[in-house]
Order: C-alpha cells, then structure tokens, then sequence
C-alpha cells in the first residue's frame, strides 16, 4: 500500500503566495501516480490570529499578564474594542475580496492607528500620490504591522510575519537554543499551529509529513510539529528538506534533532522523496536512500547509497498547487521599495527556467552546492505547457522564475513562446546585467509580458567585480539596465559591501555610481546587503586567495553557513549601513542626488573619486549595432496591410498598432518585400537568420547595407523589427 505523504510549509515566509517546494514536489509525485498533500501552515496560522477569535486571545492574554508594556502597546491595548471590530474585514481586503473597503480606509479615521502610522508624514514626499487601493492597501499593512507590535512585545518576541524564530535558527552552530526553545511551554502562535497540524492529520491521515524548511524562520515551526507528531502520532514518520538544510546542515552532527524528525533529505528533493517514500513501503533497504540524514545507534549518519540519478527538469512535473487556499493568501504592501512590493503585493505563480545557474563562477555565491552549481535548463516549450497547465489550475497569469541567473538565451526563447501561443502573462525574474541583454532582447521580453528584472550589481567597482568574477562590469551595468528601463522593464539591483579587502574609499565610489544610476533614471530599485561569508562559496573555501583568515576553523556540530573572518584591511562595515540605507531611500524616490556623500554619514568619509558624469557617458558610449549574418531576425509587431496609395506604382503599407496605425508609401515592388520579410520573421514562424534576408535582399532588390541606413528600416526597427 502506497504511503500517503503531506507536504506541510511551517511558519512563517510570505502572506502574499505560497513558498513552492511543496508544490514542486507534489507535482513531481503527480507524475507517479501517487498521491500527497500540502499545507501552508504558516498563512494559516497568520489567518486564525489575525482574526477577531484570535485577536481575543491576544488581549486577553496580554491584559492577564498585567507586565509593564510600552506606551505604544499600552495604546494598542486601549484600543482593543477599534481591534476586535475592524480586523476581520481588513483581513478581507487584503484578500481582494472586499475592496470597496478602501474607500473606507482611505478616509484615514476607519483604522486604529498605532506607531507604525507615524511615518505617514512621509508617505506623500516618498511616493507621491498614491491610488485610492495602494493607499488603502498601505495603511492595512501599517495597521498590521501594530497588531504584530503587540505580539512580539506582550505575546511571544519570536514572531514576525515572513519569519518566526529566526534568531534560533539562523547561524546556529549549537541546537541549545533551540532545544531550550522547543522544551519551553507552548506559546498562543505554537497552540494555533498544533491545533491546525491536528487538524491537517484528522483530514489527510497521513503516513509521514514532510517539512519544508526554505530559512531559519521556518525551523522552529517544523521542530514544534515534529516534537507534537512525535507526541502524539508516533506512527506517523517525519521528514525535513529545502534551503535551510540544504545549505546550513550538511555537515550536521548533533542528534538532537532526530528527536523531532526522521529523516533530512539535501539538495533536489524529488529523488530522495522517491526512494524514502520508497524505504517506508518496505520495497528498499535504508542503505538505497539518496542524500538523507539519518541518526543510527545515536549518531547522526548520512546514507547516500541510492544509484539512482536526479531527476531531469523536464522529469519533475509542473507544480501543483492544488490544496493550498489560493484565495485566502494577502497582498500587503511595503512601499518603500518597488521591487520588495512585487513580493509582498499580488499572488505569483513559481516556476523554474533552468535548475542551478548557468555562469556558476561568482565566489561569494554557494557555487559548490547542487542547487547553483548544476545547470540544466529546459526547453521553452515545456515551460509554456507548464505555464498553460499552472494557469488553468489557479486562475492567475502572474509567474516569478525563481532562478538563481535566468539564461538570456532560455528567456529569449520564452518570450517567442509565450507570443505564439498568445498567452497573456506578467512575469519576473533574477538576472545577469551581462552584454546579452541588448536593447532589442529587451524589448522582446517586455512584448512577452516581463515587467521587472532583479540583477546583482553587487559592489559597483570593478576592481571588487573582477574578485567576484561577476563577468561584468560598471560600464555593461549602466548599458544593461538602460536597455532594460527603456523598454519599459522595472529594474532592481542587488547591492553588497563589506567584501573582503573592500576599502572605505571603495564603498564611496560604489554609492557614487548607484547614485548615478538612479540619477540617470536606468534603476528604479535597489536594496544593500552587507556581505557574509558563507562555507560554501569559493571565498568561504578558501579565504586566504582573498587576502582574509577565517577566525572559526572547526566545524559547527550543528548548522554550518556563515563563516567568520578577519579582513587586514580593517574596514568597520557595519557605521555604512545606515548611511548606505538612508541614501538609497532618498535615491529611489528621485531625490537627494545634489547631497554630498559625506552628508549621509555621521563620520568622516572619503571623497569619491568617480566622476560626475561617469554613468552618464557609459550609457552614451554603447556603440550602434554592427549587423552580421549570424544574427537573429524577428518581427513583434502586427502585419501590414497592403492598400492603394492613389498614386501609380506606390502603395500604402499600413501597420494597426494597438495605440494607433501608422502608415508608409512605398514603391509597390519594395512594399511587396517588407510586407514579406515581416510575414516571414513574424514571431509565430521559427527564427530567422539575418544571412537569409541579407542574402534575399542583394539577390532581388538592393544593397542590404543601404537598406539599414534607411528611413524606412529605422522606422520597422522603432516598430518592433528585432536583432540580437
């Protein structure tokens, strides 16, 4: 008899859309004939809390306490009855299913307001005005963000809405904490996530559950329902996967954690799954299993004996999100950052490019693991089907590809097929500012439905690019992203400092160019990350080729990721942090770009060196496109229609664009050739080589070369005639 297995997310990640991996995962198990389930236990839990019932309990429990609060909670506490009365039907705003609440909102006396409204002041010089239904959605997150106050404060101080008790599980090289933790008596949060686990067991009777653990914040959720399974369903195995112990646990040796779990699978799950769904039917010997922690006689034994291979992506199945509440998810907004809101705002179906990523050679990245350091991509017609099946399924067009680097090449092929089948989709991802993405491959992405890229600037300065091996430079950054903003593409950059040998006048010039390029309005987004050292990245593998010394040399017995290091060049990186932040705020929101750097410190800094204009004249240098045979050649635009220009020998080519038509007249010979060219490299037709209409042209018409000097060629390219 087949086991019956539940895929269950622990709290807390996203209100906005469920975290993927159980839903990749039951996809794949689809594609055996065998049957599981999945639960997002950490947007239930937010909903039973965040609901007049559970805001009842918090209350009363914070009112039976009788502790000392701050005058911010005391003033929440007071307000209790505004609470009680209003959060059920904020809660369905944010659902989208009551949204004639917003004019209620709006009005700015139907919320009780707490701290979190006192930076409203600001709301109109940092984001202008906002729409009636972002405003509303604002203040409701706002009004949240309180409410969320009060629990950690009165409640339980290790909530947070996309993360509970991370400090436990984050960087824990010891399981004392959490082990203290997890001993504790159950808090109001454990209580409702028992109660719901419970009654996931009753509904599904399941065999085992699996855990997916994407981040430190998930780990204290999925080692409460392991400890009440364990308790109270001892038949029911428990197994655990995904990015925490993909990356944190490899090296695991305290056995502690087995008192919670059975078993930790590593990297891809869906070939491990297999074979321990196929050890727990008795049809394997534990000695078969794949990349699966075990603890034996005590002792904490990885057993990798499996012969089996992982499976290919074209293998894995499209996601399945049945199960989940599709409906029932939040979109909040944090405006502050425009690329932090396409997160938080908006449910957004996942799907995967290519597995691993296809550059694999920057050093602060965990390029020795499977998950990075195995590239296999797919074709764009799987991923297409895969699109069609995920949105008959749940009734959204919106997709996040959720690459590590999106291969320019796969996302190019994407966007032709996405045209062809005429699917209407609006969709994001992570890339590169490599050279590929010229302004044409932009435009075409922008045609398929891609709103907003995110990409790694990291540290803008060459010197560090080059340590990085990030394969690019400040210069093709500039280019890049002015590609992609000129096509309408929302553009974000991943910021770092404080990677090692990184000097003071370095991060200086750095903001100088990110101011730049804010300036030069080619990023709209951005968000800096202090750097961290992580084991598995080549500069955490072998740091003295980057002039540093790692300060812990032993092994962890429990969570091993980040690293600790000395750098001899000494820089304080933490006094940055604040001014790096507050720059960019101003930045985003077109402001501050006249503010001396040394005005957003409250320290001495160096003057930058970069200058003024740096950005600026990078973007203005990007040499013309040089037309070669081997280039590809593709029409996104509608076809022409011949008609009779009332003068002999000319005809009206006329083009009906979805904004307006326009029209060129044309000897009827030429017209004859263009309206032929655009139906042969129409996008619904395989691409076309450059080398064939080159060749067409010289054999029939004209000098191929004076062709792309004319106005007419200029006016196609304008109107969708694409080379790359």
């Amino acid at each position: 008899m087949a086991t019956k297995v539940l895929f269950i997310t622990p709290p807390f990640t996203q209100l906005n859309t469920p975290y993927p991996a159980t839903a990749y995962l039951k996809g794949y198990l689809n594609t055996l004939n065998i049957t599981s389930n999945q639960a997002d236990l950490g947007l239930e839990v937010i909903l039973a809390l965040f609901s007049k019932k559970g805001l009842m309990q918090v209350f009363e429990l914070a009112e039976e306490q009788g502790l000392q609060y701050s005058d911010n909670v005391n003033r929440i506490l007071r307000m209790k009855a505004a609470y009680l009365q209003t959060i059920d039907t904020v809660i369905d705003f944010l659902q989208d299913k009551n949204p004639t609440l917003a004019y209620h909102i709006s009005e700015g006396n139907f919320l009780p307001q707490a701290a979190r409204f006192e930076q409203l002041g600001d709301v109109d010089w940092a984001f202008g005005t906002m729409g009636l239904r972002d405003k509303s959605r604002y203040l409701a997150t706002l009004y949240l963000e309180d409410l969320g106050d009060l629990i950690t404060e009165a409640i339980d101080p290790h909530f947070g809405f996309s993360r509970y008790a991370e400090s436990l599980g984050m960087s824990a090289g010891s399981f004392d904490e959490m082990e203290k933790a997890l001993q504790e008596p159950v808090s109001l949060i454990d209580t409702i996530l028992l109660d719901l686990l419970e009654e996931k067991i009753k509904s599904y009777q399941p065999d085992s559950v699996a855990f997916s653990v994407p981040f430190p914040g998930n780990l204290y959720g999925a080692l409460k329902c392991g400890q009440y399974l364990k308790a109270n369903h001892p038949e029911i195995k428990v197994w655990m996967g995904g990015g925490y112990p993909n990356t944190e646990l490899r090296s695991l040796k305290d056995a502690r954690i087995f008192d919670y779990v059975d078993y930790i699978t590593l990297d891809d799950g869906e070939a491990p799954v297999r074979l321990l769904l196929e050890h727990l039917e008795g049809k394997l010997p534990l000695e078969a299993l794949k990349r699966t922690f075990v603890c034996l006689e005590g002792e904490v034994k990885m057993i990798n004996g499996a012969t089996d291979k992982d499976v290919p992506q074209r293998d894995v199945g499209t996601p399945d999100y049945s199960d989940l509440p599709l409906s029932e998810y939040l979109s909040v907004i944090e405006v502050a950052n425009p690329m932090h809101r396409l997160w938080s705002d908006g449910r957004w179906n996942k799907l995967t490019l290519a597995h691993g990523c296809y550059w694999g050679k920057c050093t602060f990245c965990d390029i020795s693991l499977d998950y990075i350091g195995r590239y296999e991509p797919i074709t764009a017609a799987i991923l297409c089907d895969r699109i069609e099946e995920i949105m008959e399924q749940t009734g959204t067009n919106g997709f996040h590809f959720v690459d590590e680097a999106a291969p320019p090449a796969l996302m190019r092929d994407l966007a032709l097929e996405i045209l062809r089948r005429g699917l209407v989709v609006v969709w994001w991802t992570n890339i590169r500012f490599e050279s590929n993405f010229t302004a044409d491959l932009c435009r075409l992405l922008r045609a398929s439905g891609c709103i907003a890229i995110s990409g790694g600037l990291e540290v803008a300065s060459d010197r560090l690019l080059g340590l990085i091996k990030k394969g690019v430079t400040v210069a093709q950054v500039a280019q890049v992203t002015h590609h992609l903003t000129q096509a309408g593409i929302m553009v974000h950059a991943y910021l770092m400092y404080g990677y090692p040998t990184q000097t003071a006048q370095e991060t200086i010039d750095s903001l100088e160019m990110v101011r730049q390029l804010f300036e030069e309005g080619v990023l709209q987004s951005g968000f800096w990350h202090r750097f961290a050292m992580t084991a598995h990245s080549p500069v955490g593998l072998d740091p003295k080729a980057f002039g540093v010394q790692r300060t812990d040399l032993e092994l962890a017995p429990f969570a091993n990721n980040e690293v600790g290091y000395e750098d001899p060049v000494g820089v304080d990186h933490a006094t940055f942090s604040e001014g790096l932040r507050k720059s960019l705020f101003n930045y985003m929101h077109g402001v501050g770009f006249e503010i001396p750097l040394k005005e957003w410190f409250d320290f001495k800094v160096p003057a930058t060196t970069i200058p003024k204009n740096y950005i600026q004249r990078k973007i203005a240098e990007e040499p013309g496109l040089v037309y070669k045979k081997h280039q590809r050649i593709v029409w996104i635009g509608a076809q022409p229609d011949l008609l009779d220009s009332g003068e002999p020998g000319f005809v009206e080519l006329v083009f009906s664009g979805k904004q307006e038509d326009f029209a060129m007249e044309l000897p009827e010979e030429f017209a004859e050739w263009v309206a032929s060219l655009l139906a042969n490299v129409s996008y619904d037709q395989p691409l076309s080589m450059l080398k064939e209409i080159w060749e067409d042209y010289e054999a029939n018409v004209g000098d191929f070369e004076e062709l792309v000097e004319s106005e007419v060629w200029e006016i196609l390219r304008e109107q969708g005639l694409l080379v790359f």
